[in-house]
């Protein structure tokens, strides 16, 4: 009997928090043999326990084009993980097309992209980022690419619960817009699923949770979860800006994460799609299960 062949898949950004997820899922959800993984990072030191099982690691830094050609050599499929840059408007969009030019000049056939819903029509800051990079894809003459337009995840809520539970007020400029947010380990299903094989040709795909909550409604159910009530206070754009500006943020970050809210409240982060069902076979978690599971995690910043 021949041994199966599989294709040579790639995952950047292998050692932050999604990336992680989604190499967990290649080898224990999807059983995808470790010596057909490669695995990019800056400080290929931090994935030693990976290296142990049998995954290649190779440096890459998306700020260095030599570095990307040698990683991305001899690669069939490659999940390219969007870089983290908040305030140097346009870097992460050059850094995207030096990953998408190194791949295609590498020979990669398929290169699977994580965005942002409406990239082209949202209000959110960066997202001419996410627009260009898929502009990108789209003129590069890969053969192939998959472009998941992931919501927020549930995660991002920490950054902002420990102050919000502090003092039980939430300041928002979301309006009555809904938020379709969708737990980080779906997220990272869906990408290791996508890059495994599942999607080929040009795809483009938005991955939301089941359903879209309000302010509002997020703040009663955390609330409810961390044994503590939240009133939501509405303000303007520019007061919200002000508010982070009070609270020692820099003025281009708060004015990103103002955007954020901006967009809710026209309606930017409220799709909800059936696209995770249909890539993963599976129903993403529901808010409220996800509460559950970090009820522990939550009520201690309640405290």
């Amino acid at each position: 009997m021949s041994t199966p062949s599989f294709p040579t898949l790639l995952v950047t950004g292998a050692s932050g928090h999604l990336g992680q997820r989604v190499l967990h899922h290649l080898l224990e959800t999807l059983k995808v043999p470790a010596e057909r993984i490669v695995a990019t990072t800056r400080n290929p030191d931090r994935l030693a326990s990976l290296a142990a099982r049998g995954v290649t690691v190779r440096a890459a830094d998306f700020d260095d084009r030599a570095s990307l050609a040698a990683a991305f050599r001899g690669v069939d499929r490659l999940l390219l993980i969007s870089t983290d840059v908040l305030d140097r408007p346009g870097h992460r969009l050059a850094q995207h097309k030096a990953a998408v030019e190194a791949a295609a000049q590498a020979g990669v056939g398929h290169v699977v992209y994580t965005s942002m819903p409406g990239p082209q029509t949202s209000a959110v800051l960066f997202a001419p980022d996410h627009a260009g990079t898929e502009a990108a894809l789209a003129a590069s003459g890969l053969p192939g690419w998959t472009v998941l337009r992931n919501h927020w995840y549930f995660e991002n809520i920490f950054h902002a619960l420990p102050s919000i539970l502090a003092t039980g007020q939430w300041y928002a400029a979301t309006g009555n817009g809904g938020l379709a947010h969708i737990a980080r380990d779906d997220l990272a299903l869906a990408a290791a699923t996508a890059l495994a094989g599942k999607t080929e040709g040009k795809t483009v795909l938005t991955l939301s949770g089941a359903r879209a909550y309000t302010t509002a409604e997020l703040a009663d159910l955390i609330g409810q979860t961390a044994g503590r009530p939240i009133q939501v206070i509405q303000v303007p754009v520019e007061g919200l800006v002000q508010g982070m500006l009070g609270a020692g943020l820099p003025e281009p970050v708060a004015r990103v994460f103002a955007s954020f809210d901006e967009n809710t409240a026209k309606g930017g982060f409220g799709e909800v799609t059936g696209d995770f069902k249909a890539l993963t076979g599976r129903d993403p978690q529901p808010f409220e299960a996800w509460l559950e599971a970090h009820r522990i995690e939550i009520a201690s910043l309640a405290k």
